[in-house]
């Protein structure tokens, strides 16, 4: 528990503003009423442009797949075409009563005083069989049917219109008639797609031409507008297809190494990753990393570089290659979902838990809500960034060389951080020990890491959308990977940010950025 009185000590000026990778919105989150409006004002301005009643309209916009100006450019150039093509043959009213005379129903026979009529005003048909009719149409014939129905008689092309559904058919009926005409609207349209994800009843209206498909739904579901998988940004729909069908292709050779289960490279027993980060430690107390199984601190979290083995087949070489990149790829995944996970719960009990027990404003704790965002979205990118470092040409060395470095950059400063939050917290404010100055210290710690792992993978998407142009101006200072037996000579860690910085500079190169 840390004291008020310690409070005024804290006078580090410090910058929690969370890190985005997305550019300007350029999308829209529609809910059913948004809808409606959106089918109201183009039927709307068809009526006003066109002088015709909503019933011609309404099929004209559906005739044309909701496209307004089409819709009236095809009405200019030829009206009597486009009437023909709707099935609007007159311009009379659709109902018509006869009450000098009976008059039979062209489906059931029977006499009737009271009979209606389609556009066409030739086939007399009566109420119940009209409502049967309808009912069928749309229960049976579905949104194909429905919303281009034509008059009963089966030599007749006159349309029925809107006004006559709504008249005639049953509120169940008519329910599920407006249900078809909005997801005709939504599926139709080019600019409007539905968020994939599975319940969800938004749709999101995107503005064509830009270059970001990125979309965040109001449930939380993160998309690419343009191919609807997850949010894939920096890599192009193109590869996520490719990447999709190899891993289908190749799941057989490589499930059985995807377990939950590793052994310990030291004592051979079986250990299970339940944490979002790479760092191990088995009950025998050896610690290592998940993904390469050297003793954690040696890879210092850059074992992305993938090396080939001489003695090995080509054709094992091909599977062992793809398994590193697929492995890595799953792995932070799964990190990626864990810590959402963790995210969640923080948001949902986890910061006030943490006030209450610390006796510290929950506007305080909000670097952690912070930092766990930061981590989710950085381990989405890094997820994404091996099935791009798996398509490069291998005979590109230096760009290959490039990617490799920065990814790794990326990849050790995200580790940092993760294992920060996910380790390290606890132990900071987990006890009754400890003074506020050191839970300032700590925080700064906090947002500097989210900070400067901010700035890594910024650095690691711009360079991968503007297709690594810049590599001629980088391979000669990163031929050779750092590690920890050819850097510590020459390197030195900066105790904000972890960062390793070369002797020529006295000032670390990340943190001065910020």
């Amino acid at each position: 528990m840390y004291s008020d009185d310690e409070e005024e000590e804290d006078s580090t000026n410090i910058d929690e503003s969370n890190i985005v990778f997305y550019k300007q919105k350029n999308y829209k989150i529609l809910k059913d009423f948004d809808i409606r409006q959106l089918v109201k004002e183009d039927i709307s301005k068809i009526s006003t442009i066109l002088s015709v009643p909503r019933d011609i309209s309404l099929a004209l916009l559906r005739h044309y797949n909701w496209k307004v100006d089409r819709a009236n450019e095809e009405w200019f150039a030829n009206e009597q075409e486009v009437r023909k093509s709707i099935g609007m043959f007159l311009s009379k009213k659709t109902k018509k009563t006869n009450n000098d005379a009976f008059v039979n129903c062209g489906i059931c026979f029977e006499e009737y005083d009271d009979v209606v009529y389609a556009t066409c005003n030739k086939h007399p048909f009566c109420k119940v069989c009209w409502e049967g009719y309808i009912g069928a149409s749309i229960n049976d014939g579905g949104p194909n049917k429905c919303l281009a129905l034509r008059c009963p008689d089966p030599s007749c092309e006159a349309m029925v219109g809107e006004s006559m559904v709504v008249e005639l058919a049953s509120e169940n009926d008519k329910s599920k008639y407006y249900d078809y005409l909005f997801r005709s609207y939504i599926e139709e349209n080019k600019k409007i797609k539905w968020c994939p994800y599975p319940g969800c009843e938004c749709v999101v209206e995107f503005e064509i031409g830009s270059d970001d498909y990125s979309v965040i739904c109001d449930c939380s579901n993160g998309f690419c507008w343009n191919c609807l998988e997850e949010i894939h940004r920096p890599i192009d729909c193109d590869t996520i297809a490719k990447w999709k069908d190899i891993n289908q292709e190749e799941s057989a050779n490589t499930n059985w190494i995807m377990a939950f289960t590793k052994k310990c490279p030291k004592c051979d027993k079986s250990i299970e990753k339940n944490m979002g980060c790479m760092h191990m430690t088995c009950r025998c107390g050896y610690q290592f990393c998940w993904l390469c199984f050297k003793k954690w601190g040696v890879c210092a979290s850059r074992c992305n570089r993938y090396e080939e083995k001489k003695e090995v087949t080509e054709a094992k070489k091909n599977i062992q290659r793809y398994t590193h990149y697929y492995e890595r790829w799953l792995s932070n995944g799964k990190s990626k979902e864990k810590a959402l996970n963790d995210l969640k719960k923080m948001k949902d009990e986890g910061l006030k838990k943490l006030s209450d027990d610390n006796s510290i404003l929950e506007k305080e704790l909000e670097f952690i809500i912070e930092a766990w965002e930061q981590i989710v979205e950085c381990r989405r990118v890094l997820k994404w960034t091996y099935a791009y470092g798996f398509y490069l040409p291998k005979e590109e060395v230096a760009k290959t060389r490039f990617f490799e470095y920065l990814q790794g950059e990326a990849e050790a400063g995200l580790e940092r951080l993760h294992h920060c939050a996910e380790k390290e917290l606890m132990e900071h404010l987990g006890s009754n020990e400890g003074s506020y100055k050191e839970f300032t210290n700590f925080r700064s710690r906090v947002v500097g890491l989210t900070k400067v792992t901010g700035n890594y993978f910024e650095k690691l998407v711009m360079e991968l959308e503007n297709g690594l142009q810049d590599v001629t101006n980088s391979t000669k200072k990163i031929e050779q990977p750092m590690s920890s037996s050819n850097t510590s000579n020459n390197m030195w860690m900066c105790d904000r940010c972890t960062f390793l910085n070369e002797d020529i500079h006295t000032v670390c190169r990340m943190c001065i950025e910020d």
